[in-house]
């Protein structure tokens, strides 16, 4: 939305009489109905954390990042002390609520109070929690965080333009796709082409929404499959609107 200023005829961007920075993210616990978002901790949760990713056949999870892959425990946790100590980004880990084991993590960054703006990256998912219902709550708890406790106005997701998997993920999550940032960054010695994405406030309650109705235990079958995917939902919903 764009007004005029009168006193020279130009136009603008949409007036914020009301607009305040907004508070920084606290670092509390998140409860989910699947799992739980904790501040990363090293004596609770490296151990389990270092185990999960090893789960993974090779280190391919780790090519986009900017750390990794870690081959031994003291190594992965040279990282880990780096990231828990860190204010920003703020590492959380999920914890699957079942098993009580730290399964991933992902960060809050950039965080950007005066104008309502936050990253979410290192994204680290090992392979018990790709694909599965939790994964995608934990997106939505973080989410619900920014959006509704602390009211940012913009959610941005970045990623090497090369990475198919996260593009794929942001667009399936309600993400925008914004444009590639040429030569953006170095990392690992070779030159990263950036994808922006974001959701901004007023496309957070119907995707928010769409988010919670496929959430729902009744969404899921015995075996923990989906019955409708995310885009089914978010197409019966855009129907009704």
């Amino acid at each position: 939305m764009t007004s005029v200023l009168a006193q020279y005829h130009q136009r603008v961007g949409e007036s914020l009489p009301l607009w305040t920075t907004r508070p920084r993210p606290p670092v509390t616990p998140i409860d989910g109905s699947y799992c739980r978002l904790e501040k990363l901790n090293l004596a609770r949760h490296a151990e389990d954390l270092f185990a999960a990713y090893r789960e993974a056949k090779d280190g391919n999870d780790w090519t986009y990042l900017t750390v990794g892959p870690f081959d031994t425990f003291s190594s992965y946790l040279e990282f880990a002390e780096l990231a828990a100590s860190s204010e920003d980004p703020i590492h959380h880990v999920v914890i699957d609520k079942q098993t009580g084991k730290a399964i991933g993590s992902l960060a809050l960054m950039r965080i950007d109070q005066a104008n309502g703006v936050i990253e979410v990256g290192n994204v680290v998912f090992s392979p018990i929690l790709k694909r599965t219902r939790i994964a995608t709550e934990a997106q939505y708890l973080l989410m619900r965080r920014v959006f509704d406790e602390l009211g940012y106005r913009r959610y941005e997701w970045k990623c090497d333009s090369l990475n198919e998997p996260s593009r794929a993920a942001a667009l399936r999550l309600g993400f925008r796709f914004e444009g590639i940032f040429r030569q953006a960054v170095v990392y690992k010695g070779r030159s990263r082409d950036t994808a922006w994405f974001s959701i901004i406030d007023s496309e957070w309650q119907t995707l928010r929404t769409s988010l919670e109705i496929w959430l729902t235990p009744e969404n899921f079958d015995d075996s923990g499959h989906q019955k409708r995917s995310l885009l089914q939902v978010k197409s019966a919903l855009s129907t009704l609107a």
